[in-house]
């Protein structure tokens, strides 16, 4: 299969569509939709919102250049068993945000896919416990049998699970791209240098690099076809 540029800070990055997976991380009702624990929590949304357009997009051209799909989403097991201990930092933080209320118990409401964003059949759903995707799951494993070599990143939030899985991904000797336009923070929106900001200027320095979802869908186009 061809190779194909994207456009992307530092500078372009050339990718080999069987050996590149999407990754899209914690695009679930919880934290995106109204009704959810973000949004009970008075976490503001509009930019996880905003981010779900992109997101689409970037997953369907990813379809269309077989480019593999991989959805990631926080759950835990109904009877918190995975969450770790009231006294630990992960059983604490999210203790306080409801989860004894079951919002993000596996296979229920807050942990289902935004609906604009459905997974086809066939595509890998994992379930993590920790901000990192590669915390206790299967993923490594999953990505080792793709061969894959590129992680296209999207989801939120960036400064926290996005990035926490950004770094992970560098220990393992994957080149992630983030799409800056798929991701969103709400903490530090107010101020002079966001989280977001913070995150994306520190993945183009050190931890990969920095596209979007428009320069992604034009690169990974099936063999033949037009850019748009």
């Amino acid at each position: 299969m061809p190779t194909q540029q994207i456009k992307a800070l530092p500078e372009p990055v050339e990718i080999d569509p069987s050996r590149t997976a999407l990754v899209v991380i914690d695009m679930q009702n919880a934290f995106g939709s109204a009704g959810g624990m973000f949004d009970k929590a008075g976490i503001d949304i509009t930019g996880i919102q905003k981010a779900v357009p992109p997101t689409a997009a970037a997953v369907q051209g990813a379809r269309r250049a077989g480019i593999k799909v991989v959805w990631i989403k926080m759950g835990f097991q109904p009877d918190l068993s995975d969450l770790g201990a009231e006294d630990v930092p992960n059983g604490f933080l999210f203790l306080h945000l409801g989860v004894k209320d079951g919002v993000l118990a596996r296979d229920q409401w807050g942990t289902d896919i935004v609906d604009e964003l459905t997974p086809e059949d066939g595509e890998p759903v994992i379930c993590k416990t920790r901000f990192s995707a590669f915390y206790r799951t299967d993923l490594d494993e999953l990505l080792r049998s793709y061969g894959a070599k590129h992680l296209i990143i999207t989801g939120c939030t960036t400064s926290i699970c996005v990035e926490s899985t950004i770094r992970d991904a560098f220990f393992r000797d994957y080149h992630c791209i983030l799409l800056e336009d798929c991701a969103a923070e709400p903490m530090g929106r107010n101020l002079s240098r966001s989280n977001h900001e913070a995150t994306v200027l520190l993945i183009e320095r050190i931890f990969g690099s920095v596209s979007n979802s428009s320069d992604f869908t034009n690169a990974a186009q099936p063999a033949g076809a037009l850019t748009a």
